[in-house]
This record gives structure tokens, C-alpha cells and sequence, in this order.
């Protein structure tokens, strides 16, 4: 018996369907939507914002806000300036680091500052290890800002010409180096050579397996970091609100389980509410690995290289509570190390939890003039392995809180009330929050000299599909899945004004009806 014919639910010719809501989505969307086409995002959660969620009122997501002209540029790309829908404040004090023995290092937003504390920390010879290292980010960023952020393909041929036309980029390089190797040489002092490998884990990494490249993150986050009231998802929401403004429309509690079309290119999205929303172009705002892994299907599956066997960058679990602190003074941003970090990351490349991770605490109230007059908001994230790498499905909750709390205790924090199963974000619910990702943040590992130029591109095999996400080129953190929404709309825009054959007028796939 054949099936009937599928239910459209098609909002007009030329459709735009954006799946999933976060930065990457968000950033995709108004800009397509201020260039006056029609576009529905379909947004699985009843809030948008994806990653930049909250979890009872506290922020369970990025904390952290750099590259702040990204989001002016968003913003402008629709006629709108950032500082009239987000209210932002600069941090004065960068983050502020606490070791067990004592020791305690203040990074600020002035450079000075910081080059005189880390004097104060490390001594003259670390003050100039410092001003050393941070030349060198600075003129890595410089460098591979254009050829490669702000560029949606990057070319290989393209960076090497970067790298020669500035022959002092070649030694700052290090192509045969890791970014551990890089701070070796560059730091006598281990306490530094801790404090910026801890970068590797924006990216989900290891810093003795990543490109000493990744130097350069310090370099984003010396030039300022922000805090935004109401958190990230204030932000998320602000462009989501900007979005409807110019004639978007979203869809919350409305997931996409397949993507049709024919061989040569996308017809439309089947949706959890049993429709089909025709669109001639698609934009999935989620981790790559789904469409490769076919959970939305297998003509999706087709549209990239077989990358769900492909490792997976960290995961992590992430506490979300209302507290009173008490204990060292604590800034926005707090990073408590581990005395070495070595074993932890073995721990982590074998799925294992060390007993006693570095642990990273946001004070969300404290970046935020007048502070809180009650319970302070707090977000703490231990790094994880993804589900890929972890021979069981989870940790046991229990085991979780005595890894963070005790050795917070040890540094003398202590919280009241200690939170309870329903703050903890594990692994496994990443999992079920961002389908087929594996629990993993950051998508693909970054791992390996040419890790950065592996990752999934705007455009996929399937004409009329495009990606967009933290996966995706130029890879994770808030800033980069903006830049990667960009990139998708630019190139949805572009290949609109492209002559196309005609359409065929049917759909298979489509949901049988009675």
C-alpha cells in the first residue's frame, strides 16, 4: 500500500529552516532574516540558546565572553547596535588562579597588571617569560585571524602565505610542537606552565596533544573578557528576540527527526509533530555527528565523510546551585589547580576521573555591579571524558561531589548548601541534550598537527544542507560558533542568488496519514 502524499506545513517559496537554536543557530538565522528571507528555526527546548542554558536560574553553560566585535558585527549585520538589547560588563581581573600551596595569581585586563603580578608571582625572570608568551599569542591571533576565523574555507596555501609573508611567525609556530612543548620552553616556572595549558580544555584538549598553535587562545582572552547580565542565555536571547523582530519565526519543543530530499539536494524537514516543513535551503545548528551517525536520517547521513568514529573532544560535568561562599575571596572567573595536571589528563584519555581534578569555579554574581543580596549563583566544571572513551554510562553522583567539593575544602571553600543530584550535568545528559554528540562539548578532538582543518565547513555534499555549531569550522567556544553562523548564512546567501534547476514538486519520505 502506498503512502499518501506527506502534510506540508510550508510557511512560503524560498524557506530557510534553521535546526537548533544555539549561538551558531541564532547567529545564522538573524542575518538571514534581516536580508528579508523567510526562516524558521526549529528549536528542540523550550528556550533557545543551546548550550548557553540555565539550570534553575544559574548558567550550566559558557561563562565566558571574549571577542567582543563578533557580536557587535552580529548585532550591525541587522541594523542593531549590542549594547542596546545586552548589557555587558568588562571584567577587571581576567581570572584568578589558586594553587595548595597558597599561592594565588590574578590575570587583569590591563596587561601591565598582569605582567606585574605574575613579577610578584613568578619573579623577574617569569614577568619576562610572560611578556614573551603574550607577544607571541598576540602575534599567532593576528595572524590566523583573517585566513582562517574569518574565512569559511580556509586554504592551507592561503596559511602558509600568512606564515611566510611574516618569517618570525615560523618559530612561533612550532608545527612540531604540542602547546605543552611550547610552554615548556617558555616557562621556567611550572605554576605557568599549569595556568596556560588550562587552555587546551577550551577546546576540549590536552595540552601535550594539541598544536602549540592554541597558544594563541590567551591572546582572545587578554583582549577582554565581559560579563552579561542575566548570563550567556541573555544574550541568546536578545538575538533570538532581534530575530523575530525582523520576521523570523521559532518554533520551541519542536525537534527535526529527518531531512528530505532527493539526491541532488534538500526539500524540506519531517518534524516530531508530524509535519514536513518545506525548504530549499537547511542549516543543522548540532553536532555533525548526528547527521554522519543518520539520526536524521540517510540522506543526511551522505552529506559528509564518515566522521562518527573520528574521537571526541572532552566532555565535563557541570554543577548549577544557589549558595552562600565562604572561603577565599573569589572573582567572576576561578580556576583551582590540581598540583599536576598530568595524571588528570591520563585519567581523562583512558575515560577515567581523577580523584582530584582542577576545578574551575564561576562566581556569576561577581562579575555583575552590586553583586547579590542573597544566595550566590555559582557554576563549577570538572573536565570529563565523552561517553566514546568511558566504560561506564555515568558517575555515580555521589562520587561526583566528593571530587569537587572535598578538594575545594582543602582550598578552604566551602558551600552552603551543598547542591543536591538536580545542579549536576553529566556526560550522559549532554548526551540526550545534544543528540549524538557522545556527551563531548567541543565536537571533533582537537588533537593532531591539522586538527583545525578537519573540521566540517559551512557547505556539506547535500546541495542546499549547511552546518553551523561549535563542530564546525572554526571550531568551539562562543565566539567561534558565532563566526561559524556567519559563515552559513553568507554562503546560504550567496548560493540563493545562484541559478538552480527546476524543483520537483514531490517528497519521499514524507509521514504516512490515514
Amino acid at each position: 500500500m502506498s503512502a499518501a502524499a506527506p502534510h506540508l506545513a510550508s510557511p512560503g517559496a524560498g524557506t530557510i529552516v534553521v535546526i537548533g537554536g544555539g549561538i551558531g543557530g541564532l547567529a545564522a538565522a538573524l542575518p538571514l532574516a534581516a536580508a528579508g528571507c523567510p526562516v524558521v528555526l526549529l528549536e528542540r527546548q523550550a528556550v533557545p540558546g543551546g548550550k548557553m542554558r540555565q539550570v534553575e536560574g544559574v548558567d550550566a553553560g559558557p561563562t565566558v565572553l571574549t571577542l567582543r566585535w563578533v557580536f557587535e558585527a552580529l548585532f550591525a549585520s541587522a541594523g542593531a547596535a549590542l549594547e542596546d538589547h545586552v548589557t555587558l560588563h568588562r571584567q577587571e581581573i581576567l581570572a584568578r588562579h589558586f594553587w595548595r600551596d597558597g599561592a594565588r595569581l590574578d590575570l587583569h585586563a590591563d596587561p601591565e597588571d598582569s605582567a606585574q603580578a605574575v613579577r610578584a608571582f613568578a619573579g623577574a625572570k617569569g614577568e619576562a617569560e610572560f611578556r614573551a608568551f603574550s607577544a607571541r599569542a598576540k602575534r599567532l591571533f593576528e595572524a590566523f585571524r583573517e585566513p582562517m576565523m574569518l574565512t569559511a574555507e580556509p586554504d592551507p596555501l592561503a596559511l602558509t602565505r600568512a606564515v611566510l609573508a611574516e618569517p618570525r611567525l615560523i618559530p612561533d609556530l612550532m608545527p612540531w610542537r604540542s602547546l605543552d612543548g611550547l610552554l615548556r620552553q617558555s616557562f621556567s616556572d611550572p605554576r605557568l606552565r599549569q595556568l596556560f595549558g588550562r587552555y587546551a580544555t577550551y577546546v576540549g584538549g590536552d595540552p601535550a596533544r594539541i598544536p602549540a598553535l592554541y597558544a594563541l587562545i590567551w591572546e582572545a582572552e587578554a583582549a577582554g573578557v565581559w560579563a552579561v547580565e542575566g548570563g550567556l542565555s541573555a544574550l541568546a536571547r536578545a538575538l533570538a528576540d532581534l530575530f523575530v523582530a525582523h520576521g523570523g519565526e521559532i518554533r520551541h519543543e519542536t525537534e527535526a527527526v529527518e531531512i528530505l530530499g532527493y539526491s541532488d539536494g534538500v526539500r524540506g524537514v519531517r518534524t516530531c509533530r508530524d509535519e514536513v516543513i518545506s525548504a530549499d535551503h537547511i542549516l543543522f545548528n548540532g553536532d555533525p555527528r548526528a547527521l554522519s551517525t543518520g539520526r536524521l536520517g540517510p540522506l543526511a547521513a551522505r552529506a559528509l565523510p564518515r566522521i562518527a568514529t573520528k574521537p571526541r573532544a572532552l566532555s565535563a560535568h557541570v554543577w548549577a546551585f544557589q549558595a552562600a561562599a565562604h572561603g577565599p575571596e573569589l572573582s567572576h572567573h576561578n580556576v583551582f589547580f590540581r598540583d599536576d595536571p598530568a595524571p588528570e589528563f591520563k585519567a581523562l584519555a583512558q575515560g577515567q576521573s581523577a580523584p582530584d581534578p582542577t576545578l574551575y569555579v564561576c562566581a556569576e554574581d561577581r562579575g555583575l555591579p552590586g553583586g547579590s543580596p542573597g544566595p550566590e549563583r555559582f557554576e563549577i566544571i570538572l573536565n570529563a571524558s565523552p561517553l566514546a572513551r568511558t566504560a561506564s554510562t555515568d558517575e555515580d553522583f555521589d562520587r561526583c561531589l566528593t571530587r569537587t567539593f572535598a578538594p575545594l575544602r582543602d582550598f578552604g571553600l566551602r558551600f552552603d548548601p551543598e547542591p543536591g543530584p538536580r545542579a549536576l550535568t553529566s556526560p550522559a545528559m549532554f548526551d540526550q541534550l545534544f543528540p549524538a554528540s557522545a556527551g563531548s562539548l567541543y565536537g571533533q578532538s582537537p588533537h593532531g598537527l591539522l586538527s583545525a582543518l578537519t573540521r566540517p565547513r559551512a557547505r556539506t555534499r547535500l546541495k542546499g544542507l549547511y552546518l553551523c555549531g561549535g563542530g564546525v569550522h572554526p571550531g568551539p567556544g562562543v565566539p567561534m560558533a558565532a563566526l561559524s553562523g556567519r559563515h552559513a548564512a553568507a554562503a546560504i546567501l550567496m548560493d540563493r542568488v545562484s541559478p538552480s534547476p527546476s524543483r520537483r514538486m514531490a517528497m519521499p519520505g514524507g509521514i504516512s496519514t490515514a
